[in-house]
């Protein structure tokens, strides 16, 4: 496997990503798999991980930063804007068409967490994606309206909006607005606002764990409002009869999100649920993430065409899958 620095265009922001190319010969051009990173999360954490794992299975694999983050252009930094990061991943797919190395009739997707959410919304609307996956799957919108449970009180982001609106004032009078910090200091912390959770994402983005210094510290207050009203959900239908991968731990507060997702599609779909894992636990844990490209391998070798021979996809006693 071969990892290559490359830089894409998306809507005239210069996106920069990984391209991983197989090394075993084969016959033709190779399938491949765009991979979309978590909200807070740049391309050398779990989007690489993946992109990697599954060119070792003999895909060509693309993980690259979303627009205004990570070492991709685009000002204001860190504003996380849901309309262009479904942009970067139908421009991801522009550019793996056009490598010799790719076959471009055979191209899917993987989001990870928030790019869960908008590789929906993506692959709904750009029928170059034949197949879809996901892992731990988001709506970032739903999150901050919701809560990662479902259940957080509708003022808090109504409150977030009054923040959102006093920010866009201040930049309008040419002051410098507040910006969202996504974490805070300490674990303890992290706890008390978030619980369990929390404090999972506390240990991945801000301990040696996997901390990355171009990993977002913060948003921009401007993303709140251009959360409010998306939905990454409502184009589900339009997917049609591609095919649906939705990965799951069993422990994910997240999980109510990929159930919606799941029953909103109408075409051949499957939740894999992996027993014990927990949202933050399909980023990295060996265990879990093993598990998980294995069924993302079997499932993308079966739609998008074979690849070079690798691991068996074979369900491990532990896992659940449900299939339609």
């Amino acid at each position: 496997m071969t990892k290559t620095d490359i830089i894409f265009d998306s809507a005239g922001i210069p996106l920069a990503g990984h391209l991983y190319l197989p090394d075993t010969p084969a016959a033709g051009p190779h399938p491949a798999i765009v991979v979309g990173h978590p909200g807070a999360g740049v391309k050398e954490q779990t989007a690489g991980l993946y992109a990697r794992r599954l060119a070792e299975r003999g895909f060509v694999t693309l993980a690259y930063d979303a627009a205004y983050q990570g070492e991709s252009g685009g000002e204001p930094r860190g504003l996380e804007d849901p309309a262009q990061r479904v942009e970067d991943l139908k421009a991801a797919v522009s550019f793996l068409a056009t490598l010799g190395e790719v076959a471009a009739e055979r191209i899917g997707a993987l989001g990870i967490c928030a790019s869960g959410g908008f590789v929906l919304p993506a692959t709904a609307s750009d029928h170059r994606i034949k197949a879809v996956g996901t892992v731990s799957a988001v709506d970032i919108a739903r999150q901050f309206r919701l809560g990662p449970d479902g259940t957080q009180d509708p003022a808090v982001f109504q409150a977030m909006l009054d923040t959102a609106a006093r920010a866009r004032t201040a930049e309008a009078r040419g002051e410098q607005p507040p910006v969202l910090t996504l974490f805070p200091d300490t674990a303890e912390q992290a706890r008390a606002l978030g619980g369990e959770h929390g404090v999972e994402g506390f240990d991945y983005y801000r301990t040696p764990r996997a901390h990355h210094p171009r990993a977002a510290s913060f948003f921009t207050w401007t993303s709140i409002d251009k959360m409010a009203t998306f939905d990454a959900f409502a184009p589900i239908p339009l997917i049609g009869s591609r095919p649906l991968l939705m990965v799951v731990g069993t422990r994910a507060v997240t999980s109510w999100m990929s159930v919606e997702a799941f029953q909103r599609t109408i075409g051949p779909k499957e939740i894999h649920w992996i027993d014990g894992a927990s949202h933050v636990d399909l980023y990295d844990n060996k265990q879990y993430v093993d598990t998980a490209v294995e069924k993302l391998a079997g499932f993308f070798t079966e739609h998008l065409g074979q690849a070079v021979q690798g691991s068996s996809s074979a369900r491990r006693p532990n896992d659940r899958c449900f299939r339609v």
